[in-house]
């Protein structure tokens, strides 16, 4: 056989572009790098005495993370492992950054760098030891009681701030069992409409322009409402709530394809939220503090809400620069935590926080772009909703430091200080990733077919 004919045969497949994903890190590893050495900079005029610690460390990262998926993955998105890296390390730069401020607490930014390693380790577990998506599938029932588990359990510990959705493991700390069953709960969803949306979507009446669904069929939407309320009236946790239910008519939707579902969702949501903003103190108190940014100023004071958006303001478009903002005026915790994009807002000006926001928007592209790859209805199902929760999550924590809605206590994914947060996000990027590279591979050929025969030659060549 030729040398020609030989190229073309072992040419067939898609790429894997994992040179590409090698050289994206390298940028998502040296622009938090060089952001490290700018704060240091600015703040006491030397460079940072971790510049080098971090930089490799962040490095060492990315490299082992990017050898376990060219090894386990080779087909997967060239643009999830990047993305995640350059979130990740500028919001542990950022984290550092408020460290330097006194009055805002202790050091965080190493503790926030251990969750992020175990984060990472999560994320080449997952894609060591999960070969294919299809086998969650198999546990569609156990993922909805390990789900109401995780949302039951913080009703057994004390408040914090206000909210129960913190638990307390002796030698580990506190813990978000939310921000794992966002992951558990796509996958029950996911497991129940693949089976359900024949159903879901054809038996219905038009009223209206709008299928209606039957009263047997909203049994299931009803359900995960009443759930969503009672997470909220017992945890004081809007964000969970809106994030759960919402994850819940996106895939309905996309499952479905009928428009009633959204209608729906959006009037059940509506209501419940009205209802317990109305009846609930602690979440009264911040839709209270939504309204009234400025209600404090009489009393020598103003709201958190009010200071992030002095934040923003004062950053106009390009920023004070990283370093020489004053998000020390925000009180308590929240700048390393809830309000952590009011500092990007400052420091790094609307043009900061539209690149932050793009990097987020095309992480959550890839997600859809997976779904639509996806060759199996689970696989497409679990996509857009880890997409979606990612989606929703991203929307309405900015949406609450922007002054847009409320503010629900969530963190920001990959930025925020909180350890639950990273590693359920690392763990969700890598299942994203694991459906992509089945979307992606080439399928095998089939025995005693030309093309199999050809390949055999090529080989014994």
């Amino acid at each position: 056989m030729s040398a020609s004919n030989t190229t073309t045969i072992t040419s067939i497949g898609a790429p894997n572009r994992r040179n590409t994903e090698l050289a994206l890190l390298l940028f998502a590893v040296l622009i938090p790098v060089f952001a490290y050495a700018n704060v240091g900079l600015a703040m006491d005029g030397s460079v940072p005495a971790g510049l080098l610690g971090y930089g490799v460390g962040l490095g060492l990262l990315a490299g082992v993370a990017h050898l376990l998926v060219r090894k386990f993955a080779p087909y997967s998105d060239p643009l999830m492992l990047p993305i995640a890296t350059l979130l990740n390390g500028l919001g542990l730069v950022l984290i550092w950054r408020l460290d330097q401020e006194p009055s805002l607490g202790a050091p965080m930014a190493s503790k926030q760098l251990m969750w992020s390693t175990f984060g990472v380790a999560l994320f080449i577990a997952v894609l060591v030891f999960l070969k294919d998506h299809r086998i969650l599938q198999r546990y569609t029932y156990i993922s909805m009681a390990l789900a109401l588990f995780l949302l039951v359990l913080p009703v057994f510990f004390p408040p914090v701030y206000g909210a129960r959705i913190w638990v307390t493991l002796p030698g580990i700390g506190s813990l978000q069992p939310g921000e794992f069953a966002k992951i558990v709960i796509t996958i029950f969803f996911a497991g129940y409409l693949m089976v359900k949306r024949d159903a879901l979507a054809l038996a219905s009446r038009r009223v209206m322009g709008l299928y209606l669904p039957r009263g047997r069929d909203l049994g299931p939407i009803l359900v995960i409402w009443a759930l969503s309320l009672l997470i909220l009236i017992f945890e004081t946790d809007l964000g969970t709530s809106l994030l759960f239910f919402g994850l819940f008519v996106i895939m309905l939707y996309v499952a479905t394809e009928r428009t009633s579902w959204i209608v729906f969702g959006l009037l059940l949501s509506s209501a419940g939220a009205v209802a317990v903003a109305s009846t609930e103190s602690h979440v009264k108190m911040r839709v209270q503090d939504w309204l009234h940014p400025l209600a404090l100023a009489s009393n020598g004071g103003v709201t958190e809400t009010a200071q992030a958006r002095y934040a923003f303001g004062a950053g106009g478009l390009f920023g004070s620069g990283l370093g020489q903002g004053y998000s020390r005026l925000i009180l308590g915790i929240a700048p390393k935590s809830d309000y952590i994009l009011a500092t990007v807002g400052e420091e790094m000006g609307l043009a900061g926080v539209m690149a932050v926001l793009l990097l987020y928007g095309l992480l959550i592209e890839r997600g859809i772009r997976t779904a639509l790859a996806a060759r199996d209805p689970f696989g497409k199902l679990l996509a857009i909703g880890l997409s979606g929760a990612f989606a929703l999550q991203v929307f309405v924590v900015a949406g609450g430091v922007t002054g847009l809605i409320p503010l629900t206590g969530m963190t920001m994914p990959f930025m925020a200080q909180g350890g639950s947060s990273v590693i359920a996000n690392w763990a969700l990027v890598a299942i994203l990733l694991r459906i992509s590279d089945t979307a992606r591979r080439p399928a095998p050929t089939p025995a005693g077919s030309p093309d199999a025969e050809a390949t055999q030659v090529v080989k014994s060549q």
